[in-house]
């Protein structure tokens, strides 16, 4: 199957539009219950060590009151932790607060072995972007193994390969039927910078392979890396599709 990741001087206009995914990161700001909260929490997050309100209100410029509210905010999310400080005298010991660290990535060891193969690829193959495909694809057959989809289905499929992206870092964000799916961060955005058609086929390649796990082989699938601001887009399927031989009718999946 050809494949269909643009050409490097059509990936590198969108780039220097600034078009594209932002570096997965384990921040945990975009999870916080207002964009204030969140920039309290970035604040916690730099600090590192446990702060009082007083050191988060200098930080930020806001009044402690105001900070404090954000911070309980934070607490109630169970994105920042309170103790109380060790007394030194009379009055109330004061609070301490703290980041709550982001759990690791699923695959961490993804992102260093997958740069490695595409650097080595890109500096030896002939033909780079077939090779790194290929590559991909056995990779999602083995990711893909232990991630069955519970249902038959060309959505189930479709809703697990967002599933597994989501495991790799991708951050993905899909419709209902995860016919198009915006990928928002990306685990290899630096090395897919440097070498995106590389890179970019190695992700589709993922995806085909899991869909060829799981029986879903015929389901198209196109990647539009640098798509827009924020995002790549990832395309699977057809809303009518269905696998070969099931029952389930896709619609209902």
């Amino acid at each position: 199957m050809n494949n269909p990741i643009p050409a490097t001087a059509a990936l590198d206009e969108r780039m220097a539009a600034g078009l594209g995914p932002r570096p997965t990161t384990t921040s945990r700001v975009r999870e916080a219950p207002s964009r204030a909260a969140g920039a309290v929490l970035e604040v916690l997050e730099r600090l590192e060590a446990p702060v009082s309100v007083a050191e988060v209100a200098e930080s930020t410029g806001q009044h402690s009151n105001t900070v404090r509210e954000h911070l309980d905010a934070l607490v109630t999310a169970q994105l920042a932790t309170r103790e109380a400080r060790a007394a030194t005298g009379r009055g109330r010991p004061a609070w301490l607060y703290a980041a709550v660290p982001a759990p690791e990535p699923g695959a961490p060891e993804y992102a260093g072995l997958a740069t490695a193969l595409a650097m080595q690829l890109a500096a030896t193959s002939p033909d780079p972007r077939r090779e790194a495909a290929a590559a991909g694809e056995l990779w999602g057959r083995r990711l893909a193994d232990d991630r069955r989809p519970e249902r038959r289905s060309a959505v189930a499929a479709r809703r697990a390969v967002v599933g597994l992206l989501g495991h790799l870092g991708f951050e993905p964000a899909t419709d209902s039927r995860a016919t198009t799916t915006r990928l928002t961060t990306c685990p290899l955005l630096e090395a897919a910078v440097d070498q995106p058609d590389v890179v970019c086929s190695v992700h589709l390649g993922i995806v085909r392979g899991a869909l060829d796990t799981w029986g879903a082989d015929d389901e198209p699938a196109a990647l539009v890396p640098f798509a827009e601001p924020g995002a790549c887009l990832l395309h699977l399927g057809h809303p009518a599709t269905r696998l070969a031989g099931s029952s389930a009718d896709a619609a209902g999946s």
